[in-house]
């Protein structure tokens, strides 16, 4: 029997295709998701997906699903996930993105949103989807008992390429930059698709300055040459040796459903999303103060520090939010962020219907390149102020007992507070005795594991630091 509830996530859905995942469940989600939204007759429900070899055939399973009570379904087909986000914005319908993004080709999933881009989380209506489709795969005779009172949606195919490309360079304008070369990693994803048309003229636009040299544009979801997960530094490798064979001004690196950008730069050293984070900002809280308006920006609790002074530097008001998209695209709207920037490379913007797009973020980075005659490794270093330990991840008997263990050993020091926003973060202001230095210890959403980041001011307090809260949490003893 197939659990929905193993493959239904914090802010998506992933399983086997195949044993987790079939045509027969796509299609359940399609009925599922049709009813909590509300969509209805006459209403219209987007859906895309990437380059898997059975994404196609899901797809088509869960638009029958849509379509079967009553909704009229536009298949997008091959499109990366900020362009679902594109369409669900500007024709304003649901949307649903199959994709299991940078995980290996065995599996797919969904990626869920409501009209404008609005996220679907397990608190936002993803739990109830999980439980209309559990019932419909549960009941034997489904979908041959299917009622048939209602007359099925229409189902109708849709380009939205071109548009998306002319969303985003109405966004950014890159006309008048200095020339670049650019090296662009597209993983075999679907910035194979976007980044011809976006960064190039396969969408009727105007040349940009821009020379791009291609690494495996191929469309295979099958990921022959390394996984499409820029997360992990040896999904970079191949990025960073072009950049510097060619001479490169950058390097950009895109997950499998290409909603994610990482950089390096021109020297193929990796630059952080959270410095990212801090440059695009910059950017977008200029461009509010040049039209007389107070900008807020959203970053989440393990970005580094560097990205709240920034933007106190700029005049703009900073807002802490948990990890992940369900909570942070709700944080955006509710005080109208301009931007909004994860560790993890997922960017987000106002003028994108407050949705992530990791080809806009690349836009602005091209644009604050090109702007100016420095390369980007002096560009960036003003936001490299403190020492990162990268994320590190603890298998634990019991996740609650190690977070107490570690909070009682650090709530009563000097200089130190705590909160509970997201997991555990620790945060020592820098004076008297000592620098800056923080940590996060969040529970994975999936498994017996806390993850930690911490960040410091020097390299010797940050590995005393991350070496105590280890050794608290692998071995309380």
């Amino acid at each position: 029997m197939v659990v929905l509830a193993d493959i239904v996530k914090a802010n998506d859905i992933r399983g086997l295709v195949g044993s987790q995942l079939d045509e027969r469940v796509a299609r359940a989600f399609g009925v599922a998701f049709a009813q909590v939204t509300g969509v209805g007759r006459g209403d219209r429900l987007v859906i895309g997906h990437d380059m898997r070899d059975s994404s196609p055939a899901l797809a088509a399973a869960f638009g029958q699903g849509a379509a079967s009570v009553g909704v009229d379904v536009v298949q997008l087909g091959l499109c990366s996930t900020d362009a679902l986000y594109y369409a669900s914005g500007a024709l304003d319908a649901p949307g649903a993105m199959f994709t299991a993004s940078h995980n290996p080709a065995a599996w797919n999933g969904m990626k869920l949103c409501r009209s404008g881009a609005r996220p679907v989380g397990l608190d936002g209506g993803l739990a109830e989807v999980r439980d209309i489709a559990q019932a419909l795969v549960d009941a034997p005779d489904w979908p041959a008992a299917a009622s048939t009172a209602l007359t099925p949606g229409t189902v109708s195919d849709e380009d939205i390429l071109p548009g998306y490309v002319r969303h985003l360079r109405g966004l950014v304008d890159l006309a008048k930059i200095r020339p670049l070369r650019v090296v662009v990693d597209a993983g075999n994803g679907m910035a194979g698709l976007t980044t011809p048309a976006v960064l190039g003229t396969a969408a009727g636009m105007p040349e940009l300055p821009l020379e791009i040299i291609p690494l495996y544009f191929e469309l295979d979801g099958t990921f022959p040459n390394h996984e499409a997960n820029p997360l992990d530094p040896a999904n970079l490798v191949d990025l960073q040796r072009a950049v510097r064979e060619h001479g490169a001004d950058l390097g950009l690196a895109f997950d499998g459903d290409a909603d994610r950008c990482f950089v390096v730069d021109e020297q193929g050293e990796v630059v952080t999303p959270s410095e990212i984070t801090a440059l695009v900002a910059e950017r977008e809280i200029a461009k509010e103060r040049a039209l007389g308006r107070t900008a807020t920006v959203i970053h989440n609790c393990i970005t580094s520090r560097v990205v709240p002074e920034v933007i106190a530097e700029c005049g703009a008001t900073a807002v802490r939010t948990r990890v992940g998209h369900s909570f942070i695209k709700p944080e955006m709207a509710r005080h109208d962020a301009v931007f909004g920037g994860e560790h993890s490379a997922h960017y987000y913007f106002r003028d994108f219907w407050f949705a992530d797009t990791g080809m806009l973020a690349a836009l602005h980075v091209l644009a604050a390149l090109g702007e100016q005659p420095g390369p980007l490794t002096e560009l960036v270093a003003r936001f490299r102020r403190y020492l990162a330990s990268g994320e590190i991840n603890s298998r634990v008997p019991s996740v609650a007992e190690a977070t107490a263990l570690v909070e009682a050993a650090f709530a009563d020091r000097p200089g130190v507070s705590l909160d509970r926003l997201d997991g555990l973060t620790v945060v020592h202001e820098p004076g008297t005795d000592g620098g800056l230095w923080w940590f996060n210890l969040r529970p994975s959403n999936t498994e017996p594991l806390l993850r930690l980041n911490a960040e410091a001011a020097d390299a010797k307090t940050l590995e005393a630091l991350r070496d105590e809260v280890l050794a608290l949490v692998r071995d309380p003893s």
